[in-house]
């Protein structure tokens, strides 16, 4: 079988740098990339970056995740969440390559209270949310062979993220208050990175492209999250109060219920997700070691 060549894109973040540690035990050729080395926004730089490496699949791993800040700044969230993805899919297109972007749990509205299947109605919260939408309809526009993947709530031992800001607040507070209204699974993007890694070095892409829902098994609010991180952690110290949403006032209205449904996923690809809360003791275990 001749061996694929991958390129993974904002290959500095937490999903990228967990594929970064798969990449480096495959036979095919993982390529690495942040924007020091590949402007996505570039069109014609990714156009020929593509054509120059012989790229068979993009990972793209980029996106501008920052809620709140896009709000105030939706242009460059639109570029990075939109703009960008129209262009790795387009070079995916011109060389009948395989994309697969990672989407949000924000494209859906703030409407019920059950698990969130791939086919039920859009309706993006906020400038995040519609951006990372914008990126999904380029795709379908393009139409280039694609596997989109929604995720929710992800966390790692890289980059900034809510495990890792719980494990310093619970040492540095005597007390701290995480709201319980908003309900979904703490995603490790290890376990993401995986199940991607999987379906790429299986070869079991072709033909099952389409949009699909990713996150650990489980359910849990926020504050339920800080919770276990904090008594996991050892940091009994410190008293974690549920509180409700309006006593954080934002810009942005963030989804009250994030749970994503992964049957799709789990039986297209024959996977098993770990429960949400193995995930994080492994997290946590990592961060001790490294």
């Amino acid at each position: 079988m001749q061996s694929k060549r991958i390129l993974i894109t904002g290959a500095n973040g937490q999903l990228g740098s967990e594929m970064r540690r798969l990449g480096a035990v495959s036979p095919n050729e993982y390529i690495f990339t942040d924007v020091a080395e590949l402007d996505i926004t570039n069109r014609e730089a990714v156009m020929a970056f593509v054509a120059d490496n012989k790229v068979d699949v993009i990972v793209n791993c980029a996106a501008y995740t920052n809620v709140d800040r896009a709000e105030d700044d939706e242009a460059t969230a639109e570029l990075i969440n939109a703009t960008a993805v129209r262009n790795l899919a387009e070079a995916m297109k011109s060389v009948e390559g395989t994309l697969f972007h990672v989407s949000t749990d924000y494209v859906f509205g703030t409407d019920g209270n059950t698990p969130r299947t791939e086919e039920m109605p859009l309706n993006p919260l906020g400038a995040y949310g519609r951006t990372k939408l914008h990126g999904e309809e380029a795709i379908a526009e393009v139409g280039c062979k694609s596997i989109i993947i929604r995720t929710a709530w992800l966390y790692s031992e890289f980059g900034n993220n809510f495990l890792k800001t719980m494990l310093r607040l619970t040492t540095e507070k005597e007390e701290l208050k995480v709201v319980f209204d908003q309900v979904g699974t703490p995603t490790y993007a290890g376990d993401l990175a995986l199940t991607i890694f999987s379906i790429i070095e299986g070869d079991k892409y072709a033909g099952n492209e389409g949009v699909y829902h990713f996150s650990n098994e489980g359910v849990c609010s926020w504050y339920d999250f800080a919770t276990e991180i904090a008594v996991a952690a050892g940091h009994t110290n410190c008293n974690v109060m549920p509180c409700h949403s309006n006593e954080f006032p934002s810009k942005v209205t963030r989804p009250p219920y994030s749970v994503l449904d992964k049957t799709k996923i789990k039986t297209t690809f024959a996977i098993d997700i770990p429960h949400w809360r193995d995930s994080m003791l492994y997290c946590l275990k990592r961060l001790k070691v490294e």
